[in-house]
């Protein structure tokens, strides 16, 4: 179980790494022209898309050092159920956009996340 937990974290902390870096790095403009399932940025301004970024990058930072440093574990988690918040938000926004099919990918990142945040708080802790 700890090293499933592993493995899904370290595949989430890399794909929100990315995924956060290039909000933070592209303009919303350069991010909508990467296609249909970037399209989203138009509903938020510059400004929502760097947060959104910026909490992305922190997220992939909580899953991964606080475990392998040992300073503050229970990051990890939390920063599982801050993933899942983000996706919750992502799920929303597709159903408004009537985007159904590209909401399958949030639900798998949220159910990611729910696994995560679900082992390090309870059978898997790195404070227990």
């Amino acid at each position: 179980m700890n090293l499933a937990l592993w493995i899904v974290a370290g595949l989430l902390a890399t794909a929100y790494l990315f995924s956060g870096a290039g909000k933070l790095i592209l303009p919303k403009e350069r991010i909508a022209a990467f296609g249909p399932s970037a399209k989203w940025v138009e509903d938020f301004s510059a400004g929502a898309v760097k947060t959104i970024g910026a909490l992305e990058v922190l997220a992939a930072v909580g899953l991964i050092l606080p475990a392998v440093l040992d300073i503050a574990p229970i990051l990890v988690p939390l920063a599982a159920v801050g993933l899942m918040m983000i996706m919750t938000g992502a799920a929303i926004t597709r159903i408004r956009r009537r985007e159904y099919t590209l909401m399958i990918v949030d639900l798998v990142y949220l159910v990611l996340a729910g696994f995560v945040a679900w082992g390090r708080f309870g059978p898997e802790s790195f404070i227990g």
